[in-house]
C-alpha cells in the first residue's frame, strides 16, 4: 500500500511513517521545503511530495497514485485564531477535494483531530465517541471544522477520524516542558493538581492511526470517530509522580498557580507573540481549556472495531520519554 502522509517530519507523523514503513507499506511524504526530513530519510519505503495543506496545486500532484492517506498536519498553535482554521479547517478541505478527483480507488482516509474538537467532560466520566461536540478553544473549533468536513464525503470517501488527547513520548517538545519543570525542582500545578486527563503515548497512538487505515470497510464504517486513550483516568499531581521518578529528582516547590495569575501570564505571552508576530502557545484562549477540570475521554470504541489496544502505560511512557530526552540532550 502507498500511503500520503502529512505532518511526517513532527512528532507524531514520525511514528505513523515508521511503522508504516516497518510493515512493507510506502509512506508518500508531504514536506514543506524547509521541513526536517531526517527522520524519514532512514526509512527503506519513502519519497517526498513537496508542498503542504494549503497549497492545493502540490495536493493533486501527492495524492496521484496512493491507496490511502493519513492527515496528521496541523497547527497546535497561531499568530491569530484565523491560522488554525486556514490550516486546520481548510487545509483539510483541500486535501478532501483533492483526493475526490484524483485518488477515485482511495482505501482509507483517516484524519487525526484531538479531544479538543468535542471538548472537556463536564462530570468527570470519559467522554463517549459519539458525544455532542462542545469545543472551548479556537483550536477546539478549527478541528471540530474539520472533522465535518470530512465526516460529511463518507459516502464519497472512506473516511475515518482518529481523536487523542494529550500524546506525549519520546520527541515530542510540548510535553518536554512539563520535564524541564521537574528537573528545576518545581511541579506544575493548575490549582490543587486534581484535574484529570487521559493521555496517549505517540507510539499507541500512531499505531491506532495505523490500524484506522487497514480496517475493512465491515469492522470500521465510513465516518466513524473514535478517541484513543490508554485505559487510565489520570490526576495530574499523581501523574507528576511519575515524572519524578523518571528523572530521579523531587521537586521541592509546588506551584499551585491560581487562575487569575495563569491568566495574566497569558496576556503577557499573548501581547509578546503579537509584538514579535510569533505563535504561542499559552493564550487568553488556551486558558479555557486549561481552566476545564477533566479532559478524558473512552476509547472503547477503538478497541472494538479496530482490534486496537494500547501496549504502553504513563509510568513506561515518561520513563522511555525521560531517557529520550536525556540521551538527545533536551533534558
Amino acid at each position: 500500500m502507498k500511503v500520503l502522509l502529512t505532518g511526517g517530519s513532527g512528532f507524531l507523523g514520525s511514528y505513523v511513517a515508521e511503522q508504516l514503513d516497518a510493515l512493507g507499506h510506502t509512506v508518500r511524504a508531504l514536506v514543506r521545503p524547509k521541513s526536517d526530513k531526517s527522520a524519514l530519510e532512514k526509512l527503506r519505503h519513502v519519497e517526498f511530495a513537496p508542498g503542504s495543506v494549503e497549497d492545493r496545486a502540490s495536493l493533486d500532484a501527492a495524492v496521484g497514485g496512493i491507496d490511502a492517506v493519513v492527515h496528521v498536519a496541523g497547527l497546535v498553535k497561531a499568530r491569530r485564531p484565523e491560522e488554525f482554521f486556514e490550516t486546520n479547517t481548510e487545509g483539510t478541505r483541500k486535501l478532501l477535494a483533492a483526493c475526490v478527483a484524483h485518488a477515485p480507488g482511495l482505501q482509507r482516509f483517516v484524519y487525526v483531530s484531538s479531544l479538543a474538537a468535542v471538548g472537556p467532560s463536564v462530570d468527570g466520566k470519559p467522554v463517549a465517541d459519539d458525544a455532542e461536540c462542545k469545543p472551548v478553544t479556537h483550536y477546539g473549533r478549527s478541528k471540530l471544522e474539520a472533522e465535518r468536513g470530512v465526516v460529511a464525503l463518507r459516502e464519497q470517501l472512506p473516511v475515518t477520524v482518529i481523536r487523542p488527547p494529550l500524546i506525549y513520548g519520546p520527541r515530542d517538545r510540548e510535553t518536554l516542558a512539563f520535564f524541564t519543570s521537574v528537573k528545576n525542582g518545581v511541579l506544575p500545578l493548575l490549582g490543587d493538581g486534581r484535574n484529570t486527563l487521559s493521555v496517549i503515548y505517540g507510539a499507541d497512538c500512531a499505531a491506532a492511526i495505523i490500524a484506522a487505515v487497514l480496517s475493512p470497510a465491515a469492522k470500521s464504517p465510513s465516518g466513524r470517530a473514535y478517541f484513543v486513550e490508554d485505559g487510565t483516568i489520570h490526576v495530574w499531581r499523581e501523574a507528576l509522580k511519575d515524572v519524578e521518578k523518571a528523572l530521579g529528582k523531587r521537586a521541592f516547590i509546588r506551584v499551585g498557580l491560581p487562575l487569575g495569575v495563569v491568566k495574566a501570564a497569558a496576556a503577557g505571552s499573548q501581547l509578546w507573540g503579537k509584538l514579535t508576530n510569533t505563535a504561542q502557545m499559552l493564550t487568553l484562549d488556551k486558558v479555557n481549556e486549561l481552566k476545564q477540570q477533566h479532559w478524558v475521554c473512552s476509547g472503547e470504541g477503538a478497541r472494538r472495531e479496530l482490534g486496537w489496544s494500547p501496549k504502553t502505560s504513563w509510568a513506561q511512557g515518561v520513563a522511555a520519554a525521560a531517557e529520550w530526552y536525556r540521551v538527545a540532550g533536551w533534558l
